[in-house]
């Protein structure tokens, strides 16, 4: 929740939305004493004159959509919002007794459990409004979420357990998508709303003065695909509490030039809940009866489209691309919640991957509930204010709980199907070490992994696979300070989405099958393929040894730099951060490891009474920096970012989104993206990049090709606009202390298409599973793959049982823009499955293991 134009505040001050329930439920309930009626009351009895509708005002039709917006948490903690949602519905249903004709909207299919859980008989009175079609089911989510943080695979899993919930409790499921209160929408959402059963959507933001572009509150928005999706931007605010006129010759106005003369008028006590109020309804009946008024009625989305689809103008507007910018603050702040969702996603879609795979091949167990429920915390604590973090400080622990709920449950099913199944390889020397590595994903896979074994320090040591095969490794201190323990540090090449077991034993060390030593000398790290170089002023360069080519600009380099962020918590009329103040300045650099597989250099900064740690690595044979960060942050009213001032003329800079990617402008504007963003241009005539991965953050900027990633941001907890900022109050500031995160460079010469960036990136975020093997017969090979992929532009992202029975759901997308045919190996299940994608499109099959078939269905798995 936020924004001015919602807010209103000239009206109604932030405080009083946090005034306690019954006092909005008073408001709502008792603005009349008596139902209203058709006849119209005096103008002058309660407004004086009334004031002239503009000439324009009669030609309109407006649906009146009676609705309240719940804000699950935001100024009061989500244990709240349940009391919240009952009270706005019993609200609801009174006045629509009281009116034969008010109709209400809602989303949310969280809000309709917690109502079936307590209140069976107002879930029942709910039902004959639905049915009667005076309550409008929108959304089909599990709740109104961020759509620019959230994985696509996230976004999937809110239409399939919303619409799932809407069709048991109603018999039907929503056919409008309703987000209003979002902060920005992902170019993908037409072609995901498409796959979830949803034909139009509703937003909110960014409004008419952040998105000038939209000329047309209707417009067909077109998706990154190319999917189109009928879409309607709400011209001011979906919530009024009282007489709604002033509102209603606002809209009208808004309205003027449109080439259709048909909108939405919302109306209702939102926020805090509440609904249409009785002064709503009494102001509604009287402009029904004034001459020059627009036509009004109550309605619903579904009936407003339903109107307006069949006659669209010829000139509607096609909108592509995605809807940004609002609060681009909510991008960044938040560190420890946006981390912690990025991470759970991943751990929830390796859990099902493997006990998907382990029901059908092996005889683990599949915790369909377990998982279900998991997925169902983790898509309310996607809740927009609760992503964005603009809540009270105390969210952040219900948060914390919440996702480490669901991280157990996806551990515990993991841990559970995977050793099942270490069970079934054998071991065979009681003295080797034995671990079976798995990959998740579904391309044979170079993984580097690093685990903590009982081994004395100096003991010769091979490291073999199945075959015999020397794998590259070295010992590092072990994370216990005791003796008689090593951290094995190894290159395991893996098949796709299977595993391989490794045999850890001693003896004379084999040659290294790895050529291009790293190493780590004089202020250099480097392998055969790049040289990272630590200057004196400070800065970090990158060379590309293969190319003789700088990848960074002289005398820039990578610099953590700081910016003035003197802002709300939403970051309001921010769009981009351009006032530097200061930079993190570099105080120790130290050699950790020097190969044989890779070297480890430590630079330590600081800035003001802040700290920055960063682990700088290269592997053998790798054209890949990588970076560990662990930053701790004590500053005020600042913004870090991260600056990689890529050496190139005429940039492009494309920004990976749900399920996809999009190009945007190097303007330094604040842009949300997920794992990887990619600068592209011409050194020389010859073309030159560099892609930016991480595992925790989402928000971006390019200036030029300045490629800056936002680190952490520092401002107060829940500071709304027009409220300032006192001298001398201890406020409780956001993001403070310590935070770790890892990134990785991959300087490149080719597109970014062909540069496997979406494969890098899931490699990046998704930790192998290892399971530590005893000595134990078995009859399973040491290595085998369960699921394939031929196409290198196709990326396996979902394996998991199906919601209605034991059919494997196995979800996949296109993450190039490109036209393929790809071909998936679906040996589980003794079958394959060939078929063409077009540009990021995202496909979803249901594979049967009795009938050996495989047939494409949408994203509710029909």
């Amino acid at each position: 929740m936020q924004g001015t134009c919602r807010k209103r505040l000239r009206l109604r001050p932030l405080q009083i939305l946090a005034l306690p329930l019954c006092f909005l439920m008073a408001q709502a309930s008792a603005q009349t004493a008596n139902p209203p009626s058709n006849s119209a009351n005096p103008p002058d009895a309660v407004h004086g004159t009334t004031p002239a509708w503009e000439r324009e005002a009669s030609s309109l039709t407006l649906h009146m959509i009676g609705n309240a917006h719940i804000d699950a948490p935001w100024l009061w903690p989500l244990s709240e919002a349940n009391a919240v949602v009952h009270s706005t519905f019993r609200s609801a249903l009174d006045r629509m007794k009281e009116d034969p004709q008010l109709t209400m909207t809602t989303s949310s299919s969280q809000f309709y459990e917690w109502v079936e859980a307590s209140d069976p008989a107002m879930l029942n009175e709910i039902r004959q409004q639905v049915k009667a079609g005076r309550w409008n089911l929108v959304g089909g989510w599990w709740v109104e979420p961020d759509v620019n943080i959230p994985s696509g695979e996230s976004l999937i899993r809110q239409g399939l357990y919303g619409q799932q919930v809407l069709q048991r409790l109603f018999g039907r499921r929503a056919d409008v998508g309703y987000n209003p209160d979002s902060f920005g929408h992902n170019g993908n959402m037409p072609q995901i709303l498409k796959l979830q059963e949803m034909k139009y959507y509703v937003f909110m933001r960014p409004n008419a003065t952040e998105k000038p572009e939209i000329k047309q509150n209707l417009f067909l928005w077109q998706g990154i695909d190319g999917t189109r999706t009928l879409t309607y931007r709400i011209p001011l605010a979906y919530d009024d509490p009282g007489d709604v006129r002033s509102h209603m010759q606002r809209t009208v106005t808004a309205l003027e030039g449109q080439p259709m003369h048909t909108a939405m008028e919302f109306f209702g006590i939102g926020d805090h809940g509440g609904g249409p109020t009785k002064e709503n309804m009494r102001s509604i009946r009287q402009i029904q009866g004034e001459a020059g008024a627009p036509h009004i009625f109550y309605s619903t989305p579904d009936r407003y489209f339903a109107e307006v689809a069949p006659h669209l103008p010829k000139d509607i507007q096609v909108y592509a691309g995605d809807l940004q910018h609002h609060s681009v603050g909510t991008y960044t702040g938040g560190s420890a919640i946006k981390k912690l969702n990025r991470t759970t996603e991943v751990a929830l879609e390796t859990a099902e991957k493997f006990s998907a795979l382990g029901s059908v091949v092996w005889g683990a167990s599949y915790p369909k509930t377990d998982f279900t429920k998991a997925w169902e915390r983790v898509l309310l604590l996607q809740f927009h204010d609760s992503m964005a973090d603009t809540t009270l400080p105390e969210h952040e622990e219900a948060a914390r709980d919440g996702y480490g709920r669901a991280r157990d449950a996806a551990s515990e099913a993991l841990y559970g199907s995977l050793q099942r199944l270490a069970w079934q390889i054998p071991t065979t020397d009681p003295d080797s070490k034995y671990l079976v590595v798995f990959n998740p994903h579904a391309w044979p896979a170079k993984l580097n992994i690093e685990y903590d074994l009982g081994w004395e320090e100096g003991t010769p040591t091979r490291v073999e696979d199945e075959e015999g095969r020397p794998i590259p490794f070295q010992w590092i201190d072990p994370t216990a300070v005791v003796n008689h323990r090593q951290r094995l540090v190894a290159q395991i090449e893996t098949p796709g989405m299977g595993y391989r077991q490794i045999r850890v034993f001693k003896a004379t060390p084999a040659p290294s099958p790895l050529p291009g030593r790293p190493s780590a000398h004089d202020n250099v790290l480097e392998n055969n393929d790049l040289r990272v170089t630590f200057a004196s002023d400070g800065t970090v360069g990158l060379f590309d040894k293969t190319t003789g080519r700088r990848v960074f600009r002289d005398q820039a380099g990578m610099r953590a730099l700081i910016f003035d962020d003197d802002n709300d918590t939403w970051a309001h009329k921010v769009r981009t951060y351009d006032k530097q103040v200061g930079e993190f300045k570099r105080m120790d650099v130290k050699i950790l490891e020097n190969g044989p597989l890779r070297a480890r250099v430590r630079e330590k900064l600081s800035y003001g009474a802040s700290s920055l740690i960063i682990d700088w690595m290269l592997y053998a044979n790798s054209r890949k920096v990588d970076l560990r960060v662990t930053l701790d942050w004590h500053e005020h009213l600042k913004m870090l970012k991260f600056s990689f001032p890529v050496d190139v003329d005429q940039p492009h800079a494309t920004y990976e989104t749900a399920y996809g990617a999009q190009e945007r402008q190097p303007n330094g504007d604040e842009d949300p993206g997920q794992r990887w963003i990619n600068v592209t241009g011409t050194q020389k005539g010859h073309s030159l990049g560099l892609a930016i991965l991480n595992d925790a953050k989402y928000g971006y900027s390019v200036q030029g090709s300045d490629m800056r990633v936002s680190i952490a941001r520092a401002a107060v907890y829940a500071n709304h606009q027009p409220r300032e900022l006192k001298p001398g109050v201890d406020y409780a500031w956001m993001d403070q202390g310590v935070q770790t995160f890892q990134m990785e460079l991959i300087p490149h010469t080719d597109p970014w298409q062909q540069l496997g960036v979406v494969r890098a990136a899931e490699e990046l975020v998704t930790e192998p599973p290892i399971v530590y093997q005893g000595i134990h017969p078995g009859t399973r090979k040491q290595a085998c793959s369960f699921l394939s992929v031929d196409a290198p532009d196709v990326v396996v992202e979902a394996v998991k049982q199906a919601e209605d029975g034991k059919d494997i759901i196995v979800r996949s997308y296109e993450t190039a823009g490109h036209e393929i045919t790809a071909t998936l190996k679906l040996d589980f299940a003794g079958t394959k499955w060939t078929g063409k994608y077009h540009p990021f499109e995202i496909k979803t099959l249901r594979v049967n293991k009795d009938t050996h078939q495989a047939r494409e269905v949408n994203a509710l798995e029909e």
